[in-house]
């Protein structure tokens, strides 16, 4: 296999689920296989029945989250106290498909980005959740790295891409504010025990049941080590009352809040850069909640 073909996956369809699933798990060879909606960026996502989902890596930068989330998924269930993702069963490359894939009990429930009626008791919920996983037992898990994507590592690691950034939006951007709120988190470093951190807190990952957070899925970027990278959403979705509530459920220091100002402009200013000028509007809306918060009239 050439190595274009080991780093990107081939048209990854409910054509291709079928023949792996028919062929590695015959019992389950009659439900209907439909894609889930949204799809995800890191994985392809499909439906399989009603109580199964198929979840396969789109490239061979994200194989890595397979192995991860099956050892460690089930032993960070218990403790937490929303639902997450349940392996169910591991598959292999077959179909001309290259690499392992995962078998997980569904979760219903509607992504947070469709809405939340009541934000201040989401932030709330969420808090207490990232406080539980914060709590277990890190014993041997996986540290911070490139399986993360440096979630849970040091912010340093994308100091070349948040300055340059920076500097390529130029005058659309206050650059002073913007680099004196990146050099303080750069300088407000992690002096506490590692942690487990999700890794990737988006809308998309968190579902709502009866207008309240019901689950996390998506815990393809977790790891051990500083829980920064998990308080952006108190500037990408949070504000006011409502990013107070997620600051007072979590006992964090200043300097990890200033650090996640930092992940959350690093992001945005990255994203805002490349984007097209109509769709780059909520990657303005971050920095500027960033930039607010960091100068104490947010």
């Amino acid at each position: 296999m050439s190595d274009i073909q080991t780093r990107f996956a081939p048209e990854i369809d409910a054509s291709l689920v079928r023949r792996l699933i028919a062929a590695q798990f015959p019992q389950w060879a009659k439900l209907p296989i439909r894609a889930a909606e949204p799809q995800g960026w890191d994985n392809r996502t499909f439906r399989l029945g009603n109580a199964l989902g198929v979840r396969l890596p789109s490239a061979a930068r994200y194989v890595a989250q397979v192995e991860k989330e099956q050892r460690w998924l089930p032993r960070l269930a218990p403790q937490l106290p929303l639902p997450i993702p349940a392996p169910v069963a591991v598959g292999a490359a077959g179909e001309g498909y290259p690499w392992p894939w995962s078998i997980y009990r569904w979760i219903e429930g509607a992504p947070a980005a469709h809405g939340v009626e009541d934000l201040p008791a989401f932030a709330s919920d969420l808090g207490a959740f990232l406080a539980a996983l914060q709590a277990i037992d890190t014993g041997d898990g996986p540290a911070a790295g490139p399986h993360s994507f440096w979630r849970g590592g040091p912010l340093a690691t994308y100091d070349g891409e948040a300055r340059a950034a920076i500097a390529e939006l130029g005058e659309r951007i206050d650059g002073g504010a913007a680099s004196e709120v990146w050099k303080a988190a750069l300088a407000a470093t992690w002096d506490g025990p590692p942690v487990w951190v999700h890794g990737d807190m988006a809308v998309a990952n968190l579902l709502l049941r009866g207008g309240r957070l019901g689950a996390v899925i998506d815990f393809g970027c977790c790891a051990v080590g500083d829980p920064a990278c998990d308080l952006v959403l108190a500037w990408t979705l949070f504000e006011g009352e409502s990013r107070a509530a997620f600051q007072s459920a979590l006992p964090l220091d200043p300097a990890t809040w200033a650090r996640g100002r930092g992940w959350a402009l690093w992001k945005a200013a990255v994203s805002a850069a490349r984007a097209p000028a109509d769709s780059a509007r909520n990657h303005w809306r971050v920095i500027e909640a960033v930039l607010s918060d960091a100068s104490g009239s947010g």
